[in-house]
């Protein structure tokens, strides 16, 4: 109430400032100015004003300036404007138990059309409700063309919404049940040396309700469970609730369309500290000088250097090392080597001990030696079939290293194996290449022999 008091105070004090500037100081200064020139002409203004016929005069040449002020627009008494609300939100009245509304816009815009003290009044009462009265309709495949209606907070504006209607369509809500998954948002936030061991939710599964489109296009339900919380700081069991149930559609895209009963749910969640010791392995790239080859590799001064690695059990319970990689191209002409390494972190690891390391490589001469290999391993056959290597009881493999390295090698030590993905069954025979698993840089294989390998239906 005081607001609008004081609108309408300030609204007349600028009615009056007005009036004053623009007809009582002008006729004021005239009428000082006509009375001036009189008195020089030794003509008395009281004389003249006195006499019958003046004030008829005056009147009616008042009244003709007026109205030709006026008929050219000049001034205007009733001066109309036009302003734009924008972003009014659509109430909509319907059934919502009963019905699925689909095409309701969120918001639309407001032309007000009237005096400008009129809309600014419109303005700051904020009373601006656009309603979308569907109380009358029923459910049916085609859609409705239903207008906006609009409350006026003001009689004297006139109003024009845009848009003025819309086309809805009303469907039946049916409800079903469905199966809860979950996932672990902001990942990321939590301490990296901590994983979630276990999640249990409050619930299993939750009624959405929805037309039967949406319903059919739901490929799952889940809770997204938020990690970005300050307790969870430590190994143990936490509760988290109020956790956000969205449905999801085959393309992982949010269905706003439907309701979830209830909306949110409570989990409780263990994390656990799972860590492994385990160790760096150097690979190489490129080529040593000819005839020289790595006789050893100290890691931060070690034989075998070992980093602990943080993650969740299933995932560092594969892992069996870390890899480094150095370039050793062109290298061997000098007694060692030393570089300065990054340790990244393997695939689903989420915390490593060390981050650097110094390796320091020594080179020697190479040698080399033969070793016949007996057995020889199969990978990557289809299933349904089965390979026999035929007429092959052994094959050369020639390695090399530094003398004290290769000494140390033996049949036993030698992985060889036949990849047979995408060999199919046939009646030829087909001659595939061996090849050695080298886990060691300090070591060459050379195989130049293939064997024959028969591959039938099983």
């Amino acid at each position: 109430m005081k607001s609008i008091i004081k609108l309408f105070k300030n609204i007349f004090i600028g009615l009056y400032r007005i009036l004053d500037k623009l007809i009582v100081t002008p006729i004021s200064r005239l009428i000082f100015n006509i009375n001036e020139y009189l008195k020089t002409h030794n003509l008395k203004l009281d004389y003249i004003i006195s006499r019958p016929n003046f004030i008829i005069y005056v009147s009616l040449i008042l009244a003709v300036i007026m109205f030709l002020l006026i008929d050219s627009r000049v001034i205007t008494l009733v001066e109309s404007e036009a302003e734009v609300i924008t972003n009014v939100p659509v109430k909509a009245n319907y059934n919502e138990e009963a019905y699925v509304i689909e095409g309701i816009p969120e918001t639309v815009d407001i032309v007000l059309i009237g005096r400008k003290s009129d809309i600014l009044l419109a303005k700051q009462l904020g009373t601006n409700a656009v309603i979308l009265d569907l109380s009358d309709y029923e459910a049916r495949d085609s859609a409705y063309r239903v207008y906006l209606s609009y409350t006026k907070s003001i009689d004297s504006i006139d109003y024009k919404l845009d848009p003025s209607y819309v086309s809805v369509t009303i469907k039946d809500k049916i409800s079903v049940t469905k199966t809860i998954n979950y996932d672990l948002v902001n990942v990321d936030y939590l301490n990296e040396r901590l994983s979630v061991e276990n999640v249990e939710l409050s619930k299993s599964e939750v009624v959405v309700k929805g037309s039967k489109g949406s319903l059919d296009n739901i490929a799952t339900v889940k809770a997204l469970i938020d990690l970005r919380d300050n307790s969870l700081n430590d190994a143990g069991t936490y509760d988290i609730d109020n956790i956000p149930l969205l449905a999801y559609d085959s393309k992982g895209h949010i269905i706003e369309e439907v309701e979830i009963v209830p909306t949110t749910l409570t989990a409780s969640i263990t994390l656990d500290t799972y860590s492994k010791s385990v160790p760096i392995n150097v690979l190489t790239t490129g080529n040593l000088v000819t005839g020289k080859a790595i006789a050893s590799i100290l890691i931060n001064n070690s034989n075998n250097h070992s980093v602990t690695i943080y993650g969740d059990e299933e995932t560092i319970s594969g892992i069996n090392n870390v890899p480094v990689t150095i370039n050793v191209d062109g290298q061997g002409g000098s007694g060692t080597r030393s570089y300065n390494v990054t340790i990244n972190r393997p695939s689903g690891v989420r915390s490593i001990s060390e981050t650097k390391a110094n390796i320091t490589v020594t080179f020697g001469d190479e040698k080399q030696k033969d070793i016949n290999i007996s057995t020889i391993s199969q990978q990557n056959l289809a299933s349904g079939l089965s390979a026999n290597i035929i007429g092959t009881d052994s094959i050369n493999v020639i390695v090399k290293g530094v003398q004290s390295v290769i000494d140390n090698v033996s049949e036993s030590n030698i992985n060889a194996y036949i990849d047979l993905e995408g060999y199919t069954a046939r009646d030829e025979y087909y001659d595939v290449p061996v090849k050695i698993v080298n886990n060691d840089p300090r070591l060459t294989y050379v195989v130049s022999s293939t064997v024959r390998v028969k591959i039938t239906n099983s």
